[in-house]
């Protein structure tokens, strides 16, 4: 039987500032590097510049879009999946992935966060959300340094959830 492909997929705003695309390019470069593939919203803003950072190394990325056109995918999503069903296509991101990494982020991004840590997915946070519940911090979110720091760290909650 093959070895299905490790996904990961990164979250964060369809707009953010260049700092936030950078670290999202790395990213996206770190992932492709590590031989995992690149899910994402497949729009603009931190999707865009992951995707762009996949493909610079040669990864594959996909895109699970909230409308009707696939044309309406960033130039780096190579497999677009359209879905017709706006912010709900949140749920397919967050739940088709190994592990996410959150880059910065609005209530679009806390919503994927709240899905992916439902389903016991791994969400590995750069400059986004922090939890607390009833005054107390809630450490779900595990926080990286750098884009090499957030990928070593997808890569490895996978391996141990999976290797199980």
């Amino acid at each position: 039987m093959k070895k299905r492909q490790t996904l990961v997929a990164v979250i964060g705003g369809g707009q953010c500032s260049p700092q936030e695309a950078e670290l999202a390019e790395k990213v996206g470069c770190e992932i492709a590097r590590q031989g995992a593939i690149l899910v994402c919203g497949g729009l603009g803003g931190v999707m865009e510049a992951a995707c762009k950072g996949a493909i610079a190394e040669g990864g594959t990325t996909i895109g699970i879009l909230p409308g009707e056109n696939r044309e309406e995918a960033n130039p780096y999503v190579q497999i677009p999946i359209v879905t017709g069903i706006g912010y709900a296509r949140n749920v397919a991101v967050a739940k088709s992935a190994h592990a996410v990494i959150a880059i910065a982020g609005s209530y679009g991004t806390l919503s994927e966060i709240g899905h992916a840590l439902q389903s016991g997915i791994s969400v590995i946070g750069l400059n986004t959300w922090s939890l607390a519940r009833d005054g107390e911090t809630d450490s779900a979110i595990i926080p990286a340094e750098d884009a090499e720091d957030a990928v070593s760290k997808a890569i490895k909650s996978i391996t141990s959830r999976y290797s199980k």
